[in-house]
Parts: structure tokens; sequence; C-alpha cells
């Protein structure tokens, strides 16, 4: 019988440690259990099991160093381990709740993280073309790290408005030049929204000057693939400037109607090999350099309004592609000496340049 009348003190402290066990319920829930067990166990002890408890206090009162009164001895216990449960109960919210506010706060911060990492991104492939920007972002670059690739055939394209320059005036009606820069933004942007069509997804801008648009076509992620595409393919790129060339000539005209002006677009055409680099570290650029490229340009400075002109080796490219090129002549090229140039036929430009805007 005493043996029992320990094993009911020792239950009612295990039914304790049972209610703070659960360490995912709320601090407030398992004291209010453990304080209502504590006041039933209390009560079992002091008033309705008193007599049993008093019974084996008697058998203990004869052996010495002892505590005697078991009634006492039970209360004090079960008061010592709901104090004990209820301490470790809150130390353990506590730092369920702080890990709970650092794992918000590490979520919050690699959120952030990944937001400036895809806003870089796109920043950065504003600045630069698609496959150039994985290139950096791929990997940890130092200041001196120079991104070069060389490309066997390369179509450059420079399309320039002579028009614009005279078109600019600084006087108090355009606000001192600010309403011809809005134009020519206006225009520039335009050319830009070609980009973004599917037809016109291998066409790379590389930069503005002025009033001159330079772009590229056959800069791919991998030049190695040129070699190893059959002959008509490996020019159809040259076809994609052309077409790209007729949609700008027919974005100038629609942005002529209703800006009521008369702008003329001028573009010069070359294809060969060229280099392509970024340099810069803090403000990288995006260029391509060459002969080609210097071709090209004085196709554009040497050519005619409304025409496309292009070398003799890209006239031939065309040809093959069901292009009909008219011989300009042989004109003299500055640097370069004389060259035989051709103007791409613009009999089927109009057709061609609605569906491209179409597109």
């Amino acid at each position: 019988m005493a043996v029992l009348n320990m094993y009911f003190i020792y239950s009612c402290i295990l039914g304790l440690i049972s209610c703070s066990v659960f360490l995912r319920v709320n601090y407030e829930l398992k004291m209010s259990i453990m304080t209502a067990a504590l006041v039933g166990y209390n009560t079992v002890f002091l008033h309705t099991h008193a007599h049993v408890l008093d019974s084996y206090s008697q058998v203990l009162f004869e052996r010495p160093g002892i505590w005697k009164d078991l009634k006492t001895m039970g209360s004090v216990s079960l008061s010592i381990f709901f104090v004990t449960l209820l301490v470790l109960g809150r130390q353990n919210e506590y730092y369920c709740r702080l890990d709970f506010l650092w794992k918000n706060k590490f979520k919050k911060e690699r959120e952030e993280i990944e937001t400036m990492e895809n806003l870089n991104r796109v920043l950065l492939e504003n600045v630069l073309p698609a496959h150039v920007a994985e290139h950096f972002l791929a990997r940890s670059l130092k200041n001196e790290d120079l991104y070069h690739q060389s490309y066997a055939c390369v179509c450059v394209m420079f399309a320039s408005i002579p028009d614009f320059k005279e078109f600019y005036t600084e006087s108090d009606v355009n606000k001192e030049g600010l309403e011809c820069l809005r134009l020519l933004n206006e225009i520039i942007a335009d050319f830009d929204d070609l980009l973004s069509k599917p037809k016109f997804s291998g066409v790379e801008k590389i930069k503005t000057i002025g009033s001159t648009y330079m772009a590229a076509t056959g800069l791919s992620a991998v030049p190695s693939q040129e070699h190893a595409q059959e002959p008509e393919r490996q020019y159809t790129h040259i076809g994609t400037m052309v077409e790209f060339a007729f949609a700008l000539g027919a974005k100038l005209t629609a942005i002529n109607k209703h800006s009521f002006n008369d702008f003329k677009l001028r573009v010069g055409m070359n294809h060969g090999p060229v280099i392509a680099g970024v340099i810069g570290a803090q403000k990288p650029q995006y260029d391509i350099w060459g002969n080609t490229v210097n071709v090209a340009s004085r196709m554009d400075s040497t050519g005619v309004l409304d025409k496309i002109q292009v070398t003799e080796e890209t006239s031939l490219i065309l040809q093959t592609l069901g292009y009909t090129c008219t011989c300009r002549g042989i004109i003299n090229v500055k640097g370069k000496g004389e060259l035989k140039t051709y103007f791409v036929s613009t009999e089927m430009s109009g057709s061609l340049s609605q569906s491209n805007l179409a597109a």
C-alpha cells in the first residue's frame, strides 16, 4: 500500500510532465492545463484522499531522516515540478518565437536578394546581349578580366537620319532643342520596339550615335555554330538584317505622318568577321570592331536617302537569298579606296515592311 501511495505521487508528476512535452502548444494553454492539474492533485492529496496518505505517514513516522508528512511532501514536489515546467515551457516558447522571427527575417532578406538579382539581370540585359549578360552573371569577374569573342560572319548595319541635323535647332519655340530631342527619342524608342518581335530576335542593337542607329546580326552565343550550319542557312541572318532595315524605314514613315515631318532613312550594310567585346568596369559597353564595321559605316555615309547600300560581297549573298540588288557603280570610299557597291531593291520593301511591323 505504501508503494502504491508513492506511485500515485509519481503519476501526478508524470502527468504534469506530459502536458509540457508538446512544444508547439501555446504557453498560456499549457499553463492553464497544468494549473488545473495541480489544483486537482492538491485537492486529492489534501482533502479527498488525505486519509490514505495519513496512514502511510504513520508508517514513515518511525523512520528517522525522512519527511514524515506525505501530503505536504507530495504537494511541495508537485509545486516544484510545476514551477520548473513553467520556466522550461516559457523558455522554449521564447526560443520558438525567436526562431520564427529569424526565419521570417531570413526569408525576407532572401526575397530582397532575389529581387535585386533579377533587377540587376534585367538592367544588365538591357545594356548587354543576353548571352554576354549570362557570362558576367555566371561567374565572379575582376575588373581586369576582358570579355571578347571573334565571329567569322556578322552583318553590320548603320541606319542614319541625315535630315535630323538640319531639323535640330535651339530656339524658344522648341524649348532650346528639347522638343527635337524628344522626337529623336521617340524615333529610337520605336526602332527599339522592333527588336522585341520574334522575327528580329537575332538582331542586336549595338548603340546609337546621334541620329545613327547601329545594329548587327550573327552574334550568336556560340560562334562555332556558324561553321556547322549549311551554307544556305549560314547567311540567313543577313536577310534578317535587310528585313529589319525595311521595318525601320516603314516605322520612320509612320512617325513622319503624325509628326508632320519628312525624314528619310539612309542605310549601309556589310558582312564579314568582327571582334565583339565589353569594355569598361563600372559602366560596361558592348561593342564590335573590325574592318567589317568600318566598311558598313562607309556604306552609310556614302549612301543615298531611302536606299540600302551594300558591298559587292554582301549583294551576292542577298541575291542567293532572293533579293534583287542594283549595281550603283564604283565609288570612292575614304580609307578603302574605290569599291563597287549595290543598292538593295526596295520594290517589295513596302509590303515587306508592313508585314514586318505586323509580325
